[in-house]
């Protein structure tokens, strides 16, 4: 894929086709990492990351439980599960 730089402002910017968008599953708003290498500029894709206890956190621990799953109390091990 070649992309072309163009103006934009008093900068220069280079435009990324959706194409490349989805491939990197990335949107507008998102960010990207620049790395400066020897064999050219290599941009990455930022991924979020979670800890577990942030995740929790964000829980509503007095909201009902769907019935669908109040079945996995009733369910016995088949493995090395840890209850």
């Amino acid at each position: 894929m070649e992309l072309s730089i163009q103006k934009w402002g008093n900068s220069a910017a280079v435009r990324l086709p959706t194409e490349l968008l989805s491939q990197l599953k990335v949107a507008l708003g998102d960010k990207l990492s620049v790395d400066v290498r020897p064999e050219g500029v290599m941009l990455k894709a930022k991924r979020p990351t979670y800890a577990l206890a942030d995740l929790i956190a964000q829980c509503d621990a007095k909201a009902p439980v769907p019935a669908d799953l109040k079945v996995w109390n009733d369910i016995t091990s088949v493995g090395r599960e840890a209850w």
